[in-house]
């Protein structure tokens, strides 16, 4: 029985090369974007089923970066990599009102892309992104959707129209059947995400890359004029030096700054 394959990907910011100034603040517009590592693995996911299964894997994306016009080719450049990887088609919003959403609008407009191109058996998605970890995406779309949801998934087997599927909690792991269609968020124990060959990176070239704007998806988020900054966490030394006629003298003034300050106790 073949399925029809729903799939999320973020465009991330890069945290291996963000930019960040003199004052902490963090450059967003400078920082570069890549996918979001647990994308990878859903995507994968995706594709393992649709080759075991037959059927067709539809990526989605929202752009939420910006400087929007600056972001396109690298939003652009993601999609191909997804499409080489085995996806059939990619649809992805670009619009100046996504930029910073939160993870709610984020669902709101995947909700109606979604509706706009047709009904699916299987949405995955990354259990969380590399640069907010709200872990809320595949939660908040379901409920939308108004289908069920298993989150921190790390095993799928489909059988008839159930999956049954594997997630680990902190004390055990637990097995779970849900009825399709469902929404699961996958983690990176999932599997391994493929590295696609050059034939299949130069095939990406030829599927359908598909836009869309608020508009032709009949949204308006009526979103307030509000500014983000993000201040990275510094960490400052105390830069204290210890000084004394002796090695003893040294220690002993140590010891008392260590036992003053709470790292050591006695």
């Amino acid at each position: 029985m073949p399925f029809n394959i729903a799939v999320f990907v973020k465009p991330a910011l890069n945290l291996n090369l963000l930019k960040i100034d003199s004052e902490g603040r963090v450059n967003i517009e400078e920082t570069p974007l890549a996918i979001s590592e647990y994308d990878k693995n859903a995507v994968e996911e995706a594709i393992r089923i649709k080759e075991k299964y037959g059927g067709k894997v539809s990526a989605f994306s929202i752009l939420t970066w910006g400087p929007v016009q600056k972001r396109i080719s690298d939003a652009e450049k993601i999609a191909r990599e997804i499409l080489s990887m085995g996806a059939d088609e990619f649809h992805l919003v670009i619009d100046d009102n996504v930029v910073n959403v939160t993870t709610r609008e984020t669902a709101i407009v995947a909700c109606s892309l979604i509706k706009k191109i047709g009904s699916f058996d299987i949405y995955l998605a990354g259990e969380y992104s590399q640069d907010t970890t709200s872990s809320q995406f595949a939660s908040r779309l379901a409920t939308l959707l108004g289908i069920p949801v298993v989150t921190f998934v790390n095993k799928i087997e489909i059988q008839g129209e159930e999956a049954i599927v594997q997630r680990s909690t902190e004390y055990e792991i637990v097995t779970l059947r849900v009825k399709l269609p469902c929404v699961l968020s996958v983690t990176g124990e999932i599997n391994q995400p493929r590295i696609p060959t050059l034939r299949q990176i130069l095939q990406a070239k030829n599927k359908p890359l598909i836009k869309y704007d608020l508009k032709s998806l009949g949204i308006d988020l009526d979103r307030k004029n509000i500014k983000h900054e993000y201040l990275a966490l510094q960490v400052k030394r105390k830069r204290i030096f210890i000084e004394g006629k002796s090695l003893e003298e040294i220690a002993d003034k140590l010891i008392d700054k260590l036992l003053e300050e709470g790292v050591i106790k006695i």
